[in-house]
């Protein structure tokens, strides 16, 4: 049988970013399909250079991995949520979008659920990302590595803002992400074995996860259309026109 790690930490947790340093946590058990959710807060004011990492990932050069990632900006311009998705070591699959919120004045939930069929990220319950399993025609998807839930705030003020245009003012340091509610719903990894016991009929294999309702298929499309601003599917120049394979399937 599989088990499963359900549990709500209510708890509140500050990750700081100084110059001499950032800071992150990440989850003691490793996991294999579910669901991962916390409430968060990020850095307020002028968080240019500053990005505050949510992911899961595998080890090794052959790991896989699923990102949140939130850019931070200059004063009054919006944050940006970077999404990307690792198969057997290859990602270059982002996709971004600017919140339809103020990120730093109140918690958001951010969840990513993971199983058999598909990935996909939500913010506040609304679905703005999904991935499918198309592994059977060729196209990496991770379902057989355990991983781990990591969090972080670090400096990336060589590419997070503009490109690295926008550095870090440390002249208004310390910043500050809040974390509190950490959901994993997820079941454990407890070696190969877990490769076909967490892929059983559990509930978040359900029918309701199977495929996005026509309410959070709708919701969905309305974010994609207003807030979306980068697609790897759609960059025609970084590809020379030669785009991935699961950029011509169905998602959703």
């Amino acid at each position: 049988m599989a088990s499963y790690q359900v549990l709500s930490l209510a708890f509140f947790i500050s990750f700081h970013l100084v110059e001499a340093n950032g800071s992150g946590v990440q989850s003691k058990g490793t996991f294999l399909f579910g669901s991962i959710e916390a409430l968060i807060k990020l850095v307020p004011g002028n968080s240019a250079g500053t990005v505050t990492a949510y992911y899961l990932s595998s080890t090794g050069d052959k790991h896989d991995e699923i990102d949140f990632e939130f850019l931070g900006n200059v004063s009054g311009k919006p944050y940006i949520i970077h999404t990307n998705i690792f198969t057997q070591g290859v990602g270059d699959r982002e996709q971004q979008f600017y919140p339809w919120f103020d990120p730093t004045t109140d918690y958001h939930n951010y969840t990513i659920h993971w199983n058999p069929i598909a990935v996909v990220w939500y913010v506040d319950d609304i679905p703005i990302r999904v991935f499918r399993n198309y592994q059977r025609q060729g196209i990496g998807y991770p379902n057989a590595q355990a991983m781990r839930v990591y969090s972080s705030l670090w400096n990336a003020d060589n590419w997070a803002t503009r490109g690295g245009l926008d550095k870090i003012d440390w002249n208004s340091a310390p910043f500050v992400a809040k974390y509190r509610n950490f959901r994993p719903r997820a079941c454990f990894w407890h070696g190969p074995v877990s490769i076909t016991q967490c892929a059983a009929n559990n509930w978040y294999n359900s029918p309701q996860y199977s495929q996005l309702s026509y309410d959070k298929q709708g919701q969905m499309a309305w974010i994609r259309n207003n807030y979306m601003i980068y697609d790897y599917c759609k960059d025609a120049k970084r590809f020379n026109g030669q785009f991935p394979s699961e950029c011509f399937k169905p998602q959703y």
